[in-house]
Formats: structure tokens, sequence, C-alpha cells
């Protein structure tokens, strides 16, 4: 409170004329202090990822943080509806823009089957399993606790996948299978947590309802993603398009997709998913400007990058809360502590034993469909069939349903045995993240290299498309140089005499060859030479890289790796000439030869030219 010299009060503490107002500060400032913290948790992750290289897969280390965290008192609880809402449609809807198209159709029914049909499998047989395994267990509760554990988690299968190099069929199997399985496994667990609390089941009206929420979400997606593809293309039309602008609705895009559908009573997932491919196909990213996808994709790498540490960091701060539940539970039950660590063994192992099997029966199909077909079969090898088994691991989606489960405050009814199924689920989560982030690496030494060089490969014959059509060009604008410099040499004397016959013309006479038109300036000499001089030194340069290109999946293996050193030594000496002309120009600013604006502009092109350097040693093979 401030007083004036007579003692009246000039500004009063709005504190004090409203007590509840310091305690409304106080709780948004420990909420800004923890979004700080978890952003600050998620930085540490990448770091000590990096020092680990990248041995530990980065979602364990956010889950030990998220430990660390609980542990020294923070603690925040998750409304699963909110979660789902703010993490699943963005990144859904980047992962679905990930997803190739093509492959997405050579691969549809495997997919599908992944997707819908081993789910509803998993979700009875497995649940038949636990209610054998525990008979105290009422078979709805089973098939709720299978329901839950049988949509694999698009975000962790992608966050443990990230920089290695699995073979491009089977990551893009795994990243359709978890784009659509969130859904199917989200209807089926309603539908038995509903029987659960209320005894009332039936399969027809289960399976009518699956179908209207699945295709209606498809449906809304669709729709939504039509509209905005329309309105964009109007908006570039009327040259009204602005990149941040662009940006921000694009983000916003796959919240109005998952509301929108599930305002509905359809499926918000299927809907952020659908909406993405059909924007794909529309040609909107094409239509926009560069500047808009370069940045674009900078801010959906930082968002994806956020919005997935931040999952694993709540799944982490979840666990020492339901580590005491099992403790609890376990002296409820007068059992030991660790009767809970095998149950959850055996529920994994039962879920891995479905998911081999549904890849088994998936494999059989297209060995058929092959033979049918008279088509080549591909076999996958069983490396690759236990590296796909691995994969599917259960993460948020699985988390956030199993909180769902109502707990009976208020005077409403509680799920039955909700504290033993959101223990056991969680328990299956963190083991099968430890069994993937241990049996991934291990499986991938097993894979034959030539199933990883496919995209090499086709990626190769691109390159070499595209350079041939830029030698078309540049020698279509050289033909054109050489055939214009004799008619510029003769008009260059004809252009020195028409300078001086306007001088020399009767007055009212126009200097003209028909119909007072004046005669068109043709290219001079110089012009010419200059272009011709221009064309054929990039000529040479497309050259050289489509000699590279060509001879890529020519060579031996032995020059192919001499060829790999020659070009790593070759991008690593770009790097130090930019690292020196960086110090340079720096040295520049600092005797103000130069001003910051400046090195700013500098700066970004030597960014935008280190960039393409970097990008340029990703596309290298490792070393062997």
């Amino acid at each position: 409170m401030c007083w004036t010299p007579d003692g009246t009060a000039l500004i009063q503490d709005q504190s004090l004329l409203h007590p509840w107002a310091d305690t409304a500060k106080q709780a948004a400032m420990l909420t800004v202090q923890t979004i700080l913290l978890l952003l600050w948790l998620a930085a540490l992750s990448s770091l000590v990822a990096t020092a680990c290289r990248q041995k530990v897969p980065q979602p364990i280390i956010l889950i030990v943080l998220g430990v660390g965290a609980a542990l020294g008192g923070l603690h925040i609880g998750i409304r699963p509806e909110l979660f789902m809402f703010v993490f699943l449609p963005p990144l859904l809807f980047a992962d679905a823009f990930r997803m190739p198209l093509r492959e997405f159709r050579e691969m549809r029914r495997a997919i599908l089957f992944l997707a819908f049909g081993l789910v509803i499998l998993n979700t009875i047989i497995c649940g038949y399993i636990i209610h054998w395994i525990l008979p105290v267990f009422s078979l709805p509760v089973c098939f709720t606790l299978a329901a839950a554990l049988s949509p694999t988690d698009t975000v962790a299968v992608s966050s443990l996948l990230q920089g290695r190099r699995v073979p491009g069929r089977l990551l893009q199997l795994l990243s359709g299978e978890a784009l659509f399985n969130d859904a199917s496994g989200l209807v089926c667990f309603r539908f038995a947590m509903a029987d659960a609390m209320t005894g009332e089941f039936s399969y027809r009206q289960a399976f009518g309802t699956f179908i209207l929420v699945a295709f209606g979400g498809l449906f809304i997606g669709a729709f939504v993603a039509w509209v905005a593809s329309r309105i964009n293309h109007e908006l570039i039309r009327r040259r009204l398009d602005e990149a941040r602008s662009q940006i921000v609705l694009v983000l916003l895009l796959p919240f109005a997709m998952y509301a929108a559908a599930e305002a509905a009573g359809c499926s918000g997932i299927l809907a952020a998913v659908a909406g993405c491919m059909v924007l794909k196909l529309s040609g909107s990213v094409e239509e926009a400007a560069t500047m808009t996808r370069l940045q674009a994709n900078t801010v959906w790498n930082i968002i994806s990058y956020v919005f997935n540490a931040l999952i694993f960091l709540f799944l982490g701060l979840q666990l020492p809360s339901l580590v005491v539940s099992a403790r609890d539970l376990a002296h409820a039950h007068h059992a030991a502590f660790w009767q809970y660590g095998v149950l959850v063994l055996e529920v994994y192992g039962a879920m891995l034993i479905m998911r081999l099997f549904g890849l088994l029966l998936c494999e059989a199909g297209r060995w058929a469909g092959a033979r049918l077909n008279h088509m080549p079969y591909e076999r996958t090898g069983f490396a690759a069939n236990m590296l796909l088994t691995l994969a599917g691991v259960r993460g948020a989606v699985t988390l956030a349903a199993v909180l769902s489960l109502p707990m009976g405050l208020d005077g409403a009814a509680a799920f039955p045995a909700r504290e033993s199924v959101v223990v056991i689920a969680t328990g299956v989560i963190i083991l099968s993240l430890i069994c993937a982030g241990v049996g991934i690496p291990f499986c991938l030494r097993f894979i034959p290299p030539e199933l990883v060089d496919k995209n090499a490969q086709e990626e190769n014959l691109a390159r070499q498309k595209l350079i041939r059509a830029a030698l078309g060009v540049l020698r279509k604008v050289h033909d054109a140089a050489v055939l214009e410099a004799p008619s510029a040499q003769l008009a260059a004397p004809q252009a020195e005499g028409a300078s001086v016959t306007p001088a020399a013309a009767p007055a009212g006479h126009a200097t003209s060859d028909t119909a007072g038109a004046p005669c068109p300036p043709g290219p001079s000499e110089a012009d010419c030479l200059l272009r011709r001089e221009v064309s054929d030194r990039l000529i040479q340069l497309y050259e050289s890289r489509l000699d590279e290109e060509d001879a890529t999946p020519r060579i031996g293996l032995e020059d192919r790796r001499s060829a790999v050193r020659h070009a790593r030594l070759e991008l690593a000496l770009r790097l130090q000439v930019l690292r020196m002309e960086r110090q340079v120009m720096h040295q520049m600013v600092t005797r103000r030869e130069i001003n910051d604006q400046t090195e700013w502009k500098l700066q970004q092109e030597l960014d935008y030219e280190e960039q393409v350097i970097r990008y340029q040693s990703l596309r290298l093979p490792r070393e062997e």
C-alpha cells in the first residue's frame, strides 16, 4: 500500500481487498514454474542422450528424470480428456504427415489388420488369458485391461526408432499401425468399461457404434481439411498468405479436427489422421511459399520434440505414486511386492505372443496374396518379425485410458479393481519400453542391409532425374545463346547507325521499320557471351553431380567406401571453411567494420549453406 504525505491511501494492494487473489497468483506462479521446470528437464534429456551417444533411448531418460522430479516433490495430476486433447492431435497430425501415401496404399491391408483386427483379437483373447491368470477379476474387467493395452503408442514408437537404421517398410508399417489403432483400442476400451460398470453389452450395438465412430471421425477430419485447403487456396490466389499466420492456422487445424469429431461423438484421433492425409493430397503444401515451408518445418519439429518429451515426463511423474499404490495393494491382498512384478511380466508376455501371432497371420496373408496374383514375395524374416513385435510399445494412450476409469468420487460408482488395473497397465508400459529399448538395437544387427538401402537407391534415381531435367534447361539456354550471338554481332553496327539517323532525318519522319513501331533491341554480343559462360559453368557442375549419382550403384564395395570417405572429407572441409568465415565476420563486427544487422543477414546465408551440407552428410551411408 502506498501512502500520501497527508496519510490517505493512494494505491491499495488488491490482495487485501480480495483475499483469494494472492492464492490465485501463487497458484499461477507455481504453474509457470512447473512448466519451465518440465521444459528444462526436456532439454536436459537431450544432453544426457547425446552424452550417452544415443545408446540409451531418450524416452527412458525422460521417464527417469520424471521419477526424480516426483521424488523431489513435483506432483502433477493428469486429466485424461485434457491430456489427450492437448497432446494427441498435433503429434498424430505430424506423424501422419511423415507417413508416405504410396507405401500406405501398398501396405493398407497389413496396416488395417494390425490397427483394427489385431486390436479386437487382443482385447478378446488376451482378456480371457488375463482372466485365467487372475480369476478374481471379472471377465469385463479383464477385457477393459486388455483393450487399454491393445493399441501401440505412435509417440513411443517414433521416439524409440528415431535415428536408427530401420528398414523403410518396417518403419512405415509400425507408423501406420500406430496412427489408427489408438481409435480402435479406445472404442473397445469404452465398451468393455461400460460392460464392467453396468453389466450390459450388445455385440450388434458395439459393432454399429464402432463403424459410426470410425467412419464419422474419418469423414469429419477429411471435411475440415478440405475446407481448410480451399480457404488456403483462395488466400494464396488473393495474395493474402503470410507465413506466420499460415503456420499458426495449421497448428490449430488438428485441434479443430479433434474437437469437431469428439463433439459429434466420433473418433478425434482418426479425424486428425485423415485430415492430415487429405491436406497432403490437396496440394496445399506445394502451394505454400518456400519461406512458409521452411519456417513451418522448424516449428513442427520443435513442437513434436517438446510434446514428446512432456508425455514421457508425465509418465515418469506418475510412477512413484503408482508404485506406492502397488505396494499398498500387495499388503491389502497379503501378497509380496514381487508377485505384482511377475503378474506384469505374464500379462506383457501374453500381449507379446498375441502380437507375434498377428504378425505371422499378416505374413501368411501377404504370401497367399502374392501367390494368387503371381507377384514376387519378399519374406520378412525372423529378426524383422521380432523387431515388429518388440516395437509394439504401450505409452500415453494406455496410461490416459486407465487413469480415466471412474474413481467413485461424489457418490458415483467406482470401477471394479481400478487400482489393480492402473498398476498392471503402468507396469506393462514400463516393461514394454525397456524391452523395446534393449531389443530393437539387437534385432537390427540381424536384418540384412539390402532391406535398408532401398530408400537410398530410390533417392539416387530421383536425384538423377532432377539433375537431367536441370541439364536440359541449361543446354537450351546455352544453345539459344550460341544461336543469338551472330545476330547480335550484326545488330550492333545497325544500332550504331540508327543512333545517327534521327539527326539527319527530316522532321516528322519516324525512324522505324513498319507502321511506326520501334525495332526491338536484341541481345548484345556481351550478353550472349555472358550467358554462354554462366551456362557452361553450371553444365559442368551438374554433369559432375550426375556422374557421381550414376556411379553410385555401379561401383564396388571398396570403391564405395572410398567415395563415402571422400565425400565426408569434402563436407568436413566445407564446414571448416564456414567456421572460418563466421570467425572473420565476428572480427569485422568487433572492429565495427560492419554492424550487427549486416552480420545477421550474412549469418542467415551461412546458416542455410551449413544446413544443406548437414543434410548431405545425413544422406551418406554409415561406415561399417
